[in-house]
């Protein structure tokens, strides 16, 4: 008597044979599609950091931009000075913070970003003449209400005045946190100061509820609390000591210094006149 088509074994061949031949075409496309995938993700990246600079048009060639315009640089977290030990073109800090070799462990209070570890070195991008850079553009990122937000924060050539934030992947809520993206709370923080005039280390930058009114605050997103705590929290830890503190300490020490050069070289010419 022949067997059924309606067998289990027959379903159950059919079902398996029928997964192995979608496993091998999704597996198939996957590795087809990676190097599209990360030319997408790479030309994402320097967008954002064309768009926080404000140097990004619609339709605008993203590749020359880019080359034309930014520098990266690596950076020693720890003593802020430039480092030539990674690449910086390829050099990806979010992969080192995962390494125990290129990163430390973060907890208590030195980790009010909620990253747990934290890279050793990571990349800041130059904007214009990178010996005398119109802006600085410095990676962030932190913990917010529902997981890890993203972000690139843009400093103006005077290491301390901010020119805009954007914070380009986050899973916060829509109409809540995630108003983080929107043009009108990001454009309140162009203008704005990361250190006060009496502190040169730790920042003073900070989100209020009720209204900014001071040079170093920005208004909290409006019934989202704990995602403007985790704004607050991302920016202290990025901008102190432990993040890019060093670097603009540093690169403020060294304008003040080019500063003082420049006007004792233009004394000394106006008394030799």
């Amino acid at each position: 008597m022949a067997q059924s088509n309606n067998s289990i074994k027959k379903i159950l061949t059919v079902a398996f044979a029928l997964c192995i031949v979608c496993s091998i075409i999704v597996s198939t496309a996957a590795v087809a599609l990676r190097s599209k995938q990360q030319l997408n993700q790479e030309l994402d990246r320097k967008s954002n950091i064309l768009a926080v600079a404000d140097l990004y048009e619609p339709g605008m060639d993203i590749e020359e931009a880019y080359s034309e315009q930014i520098t990266p640089r690596v950076v020693d977290l720890n003593t802020g000075e430039y480092s030539d030990e990674y690449d910086p073109q390829s050099y990806d800090s979010f992969q080192a913070a995962k390494d125990p070799a290129q990163s430390r462990t973060l907890s208590g209070e030195k980790d009010i970003a909620g990253l747990s570890r934290l890279e050793n070195y990571s990349t800041v991008y130059l904007v214009g003449n990178p010996d005398d850079p119109q802006q600085l553009i410095l990676p962030i990122r932190g913990q917010g209400l529902w997981g890890l937000m993203r972000g690139y924060l843009s400093v103006q050539g005077d290491g301390n005045t901010i020119n805009g934030i954007t914070f380009y992947s986050h899973s916060e809520t829509p109409g809540l946190g995630g108003e983080v993206d929107n043009p009108r709370w990001k454009a309140q923080w162009e203008g704005k100061e990361i250190f006060a005039e009496d502190e040169s280390v730790q920042p003073a930058i900070q989100l209020v509820k009720g209204g900014a009114s001071g040079e170093t605050e920005v208004d909290a997103l409006s019934g989202a609390s704990l995602t403007s705590k985790g704004v607050s929290n991302l920016l202290q830890f990025w901008l102190s000591p432990q993040g890019f503190g060093e670097y603009l300490a540093k690169f403020r020490e060294d304008i003040s210094r080019s500063e003082a050069q420049a006007m004792a070289t233009a004394s000394d010419d106006t008394e030799g006149a």
